[in-house]
């Protein structure tokens, strides 16, 4: 048997011309997968949160350079081990799930998708033997993609209520009186509202992506690297709530001047270098912690030479052996993808909510709109905002619905949950009740039950996520029921449904409830029509 025409000796750096060609159909094959993710993430990177987004790739290049200069040489493609099929299993993972991101219309998932597939093209390309020396900077490309949307605004509202009360604590130390309330810190004569932009998350991403890099560039121990690493998120939440407190001491001193403008994007970037050199500080004194401690320089590989002489070799292990399967994986997969119908989004019938009835049985409606901010945030296709009072009802009852044509797509459903706290609003309790509603389509059905609380001020919420004819209590859960429908259906459409009333002076949980449940029953007859089962 001759051999393989690519399978003759090469000058270093030099790379095998069937072997390319076999690699430049891999990548142009996934392309149409992944182009709705390129899209997402260019879209997320204009964004101040993952603004640091560019930087990942080319970091993760340099991270894959320095392992190649380090690594041993290229084993023989038939050598013991040295196989390439975990690399054609995770490369038709990236595809599936890349393919199943379109399909469902969530470019987040397809980007996920695309982590998984440059890992599979690296294994195949390097064999398992060697490419599974390089997880560390694949794995780094995970700080470049957004979080999903849901958890996004979780962490968020999570993030702005420690940072509002670890500041509020910095300023209490600082000897001015102080109060919290919800986000909003009350200086007497000024009230701070800690904003989305004051979470952290700004500073969060870019500093997690920075700790990773420095724990790998790190010379010590594998505990060192560990603590290095963990300490970046509430080295943030700490400082973040330093720069808090210190615009809260400044508030009070000198006017609300200094938490606008200038001021308060400098003090941002202060604390970003802060948090840097904080790091910088821990490696130092962790090296102390050795018996044969190394300057700051020497504990820090950032040693770049070679690394050109990497890149013009980057290519060479690839073999046609390897790759003609990867490429020919890649077509099929990808072929199938782009030859398949397209499902058109399924529309709906429905009412606006603009002809919700004012008048329900013995209760009288009015309209209010929604903040400007508010509304956007919110991102609804359409909401209904509406407070019911009826005569011989002890207070009114508020019924809110904010309709969405798509979930995905980065539009989808907020919890209470989320939005409560920035009203100043604290949950004292929260659990899962089943009602019976007494009317169809609904019947029984369970929700979830809150009671909130601010200053002396209490008041009952019930709430629930309507989606295409199933009630749901769990975001979490509501998010799976868009992508199996999106699949299945070909519908992403759904609500959040909302009723609150205040629990009265002298009035019990019981008698609220029951108020509640009066209104249900006269408007959630009605409600299909505004947003379809």
């Amino acid at each position: 048997m001759t051999a393989a025409p690519d399978s003759r000796p090469l000058a270093d750096g030099a790379a095998r011309p069937v072997a390319l060609l076999w690699f430049a159909l891999t990548v142009g094959a996934s392309l149409p997968v992944f182009w709705a993710g390129f899209g997402a993430l260019l879209s997320a990177w204009s964004t101040p949160e993952y603004s640091h987004g560019p930087l990942i790739p080319v970091i993760s290049l340099y991270l894959f350079l320095r392992e190649m200069r380090d690594s041993p040489a290229e084993p023989q493609p038939g050598a013991a081990g040295n196989t390439r099929l975990p690399g054609l299993l995770l490369l038709a993972t990236g595809l599936a799930v890349g393919i199943l991101g379109n399909l469902v219309r969530i470019p987040d998932i397809v980007t996920y998708g695309f982590i998984l597939w440059v890992g599979g093209v690296m294994l195949t390309g390097f064999g398992w033997r060697r490419g599974r020396r390089h997880w560390a900077p694949v794995l780094h490309l995970v700080f470049m993609l957004p979080l999903p949307q849901f958890v996004y605004w979780k962490l968020t509202i999570w993030l702005q209520m420690l940072s509002s009360e670890l500041g509020v604590w910095f300023v209490a130390l600082a000897g001015v009186p102080v109060h919290l309330q919800g986000n909003v810190i009350d200086l007497g004569v000024y009230k701070l509202q800690v904003a989305d932009a004051c979470s952290g998350l700004r500073y969060l991403f870019p500093i997690l992506s920075f700790s990773y890099l420095f724990a790998i560039l790190y010379r010590g121990p594998m505990w060192h690297k560990a603590v290095l690493l963990l300490a970046a998120a509430p080295l943030t939440v700490l400082m973040n709530a330093v720069r808090i407190g210190v615009i809260g001491v400044l508030v009070n001193s000198y006017g609300i001047g200094h938490a606008e403008g200038f001021l308060h994007f400098f003090e941002g970037w202060v604390i970003f270098l802060a948090c840097i050199a904080v790091l910088f500080a821990m490696a130092v004194a962790l090296q102390r912690l050795t018996p044969r401690p190394l300057p700051l320089g020497q504990a820090v590989d950032v040693d770049s030479r070679g690394l050109g002489e990497q890149a013009m070799r980057l290519l060479r292990p690839l073999s046609a052996h390897r790759m003609v399967p990867a490429a020919v994986l890649s077509l099929v997969l990808a072929g199938a993808f782009i030859a398949a119908p397209r499902a058109e989004p399924v529309g709906v019938d429905r009412d606006p909510f603009l002809l919700f009835p004012r008048e329900l049985g013995v209760w009288t409606g009015a309209a209010e709109p929604l903040d400007a901010v508010v509304a956007q945030v919110l991102g609804a296709d359409d909401y209904m905002n509406m407070t019911f009072l009826a005569a011989g009802e002890a207070a009114p009852v508020n019924m809110f619905v904010a309709w969405y044509a798509r979930q995905t797509e980065g539009s989808g459903i907020h919890s209470p949950e989320v939005c409560l706290p920035v009203g100043g609003w604290e949950v004292f309790s929260i659990a899962r009740t089943e009602v019976d509603s007494s009317v169809e389509p609904y019947g029984r059905f369970r929700l979830n039950r809150a009671v909130i609380e601010r200053g002396l001020s209490r008041q009952i919420v019930y709430y629930w996520f309507e989606q295409r004819g199933r009630r749901m209590t769990s975001d979490y859960a509501a998010k799976l029921s868009v992508v199996r429908d999106g699949l299945v259906r070909g519908r992403t459409d759904g609500a959040l449904v909302r009723f609150v009333t205040p629990i009265g002076s002298g009035e019990t949980e019981a008698e609220a409830d029951a108020r509640i449940l009066r209104l249900m029953a006269e408007a959630l007859p009605r409600l299909p029509r505004y947003v379809p089962e």
